[in-house]
């Protein structure tokens, strides 16, 4: 029987391979030939992941490119018209297709993180192609980002299972899953009676819902419809993050239960590889926050003169209104002449 000792060691072998660049005779190390060899196969399913999702990124950006240049005419066109825009969904879709290719040749706890890729290459593609801001909460996310990544793909569960149909049969009916879906339906039946009967639309329980229908990926309509109902009611800048981190957690369980992924895997390794989730997730979290309020420094809205008509030329900003900018009290001005008349 292994003591604590025993586990100690095992946890700093496993460090010491994770962390050796091209070592002399060791062939362990992350760059080294054995551990290519070893992790081949999954390499292809992170290199489809990132590629996907940094493809998406383009895509999103030409999509808010296309609104941008439709905005600027005269007279604009529906955006379904838009060359642009149907070139942004096709990207979208060889995108989304690269991360499914991705999940049948990587276990999947290696390539629900990635997603943070999007994010990540969103606010690169952002910043040279659309001329927006590049602040240090940007530089300081990308840096996590990448580097929740690293531990990610170094230290995620090294199995490869041949996945079969009898496999498949076999995790299906064990215990752990069957235990795991009871769970997950009454969670998802909670949710639901307190959305629909109580009336609350917190933002947990809507990106919690979206979570686990979109895990299973079912009921695509309703998934589309509970995350309209969060971006209509939050801003994008709370949206993304929370989204993100809830689909990557709830996949990564998935996982963890059905595939059994991390099964005899030593503790060390498992606190690296959560420690690598949570920097991507603080990643995401800088990288999008604050990020909207940058569209609105504009101090007022220019309406030019109207002949005939006396007017401010500016309206201001209404920081306490739902809506952007309101018009003076007409009476203020009437209360001035009145008060200048007097004076006279």
């Amino acid at each position: 029987m292994a003591g604590p000792g025993d586990d100690a060691s095992a946890a700093l072998d496993e460090l010491s391979r994770n962390f050796t660049y091209w070592e002399p005779g060791a062939g362990n190390g992350s760059l080294s030939g054995a551990w290519y060899r070893r992790n081949q196969i999954h390499l292809l399913g992170v290199l489809l992941a990132i590629l996907g999702n940094f493809v998406i990124s383009i895509s999103l950006n030409i999509q808010k490119y296309s609104h941008l240049q439709l905005a600027q005419e005269e007279q604009p066109k529906p955006y379904f018209k838009s060359v642009l825009w149907w070139g942004s969904i096709l990207l979208m879709a060889l995108g989304e297709t690269g991360n499914f290719a991705a999940y049948g040749v990587a276990p999947i706890t290696v390539i629900a993180p990635l997603g943070c890729m999007s994010v990540t290459g969103s606010a690169i593609i952002s910043v040279m192609f659309l001329k927006e801001n590049l602040r240090a909460s940007d530089l300081l996310g990308i840096t996590l980002a990448f580097a929740g990544i690293y531990l990610l793909v170094n230290f995620a569960p090294n199995i490869t299972q041949a996945i079969s149909a009898r496999t498949v049969q076999y995790y299906f009916v064990g215990w752990q899953f069957l235990l795991y879906m009871i769970l997950e339906i009454l969670i998802f039946c909670i949710l639901l009676y307190f959305h629909k009967r109580k009336g609350m639309k917190h933002i947990v329980i809507l990106l919690m819902l979206v979570a686990l229908l979109g895990k299973a990926r079912l009921c695509i309509l309703t998934l589309k419809w509970f995350l309209n109902q969060a971006t209509k009611l939050y801003t994008t800048t709370m949206v993304v993050p929370v989204n993100h981190i809830f689909f990557t957690t709830s996949a990564i369980i998935a996982g963890i239960i059905f595939y059994q992924e991390f099964l005899g895997a030593a503790f060390f390794t498992i606190f690296i590889y959560l420690f690598g989730c949570f920097l991507s997730f603080l990643g995401v979290f800088l990288m999008t926050r604050n990020r909207e309020k940058e569209h609105l420094q504009q101090s007022y809205i220019d309406f030019g003169n109207i002949p005939g008509k006396q007017m401010l030329d500016k309206i201001q900003p209404d920081s306490n209104g739902l809506s952007y900018g309101t018009l003076p009290d007409g009476s203020d001005s009437t209360k001035s002449q009145s008060g200048e008349k007097k004076d006279a």
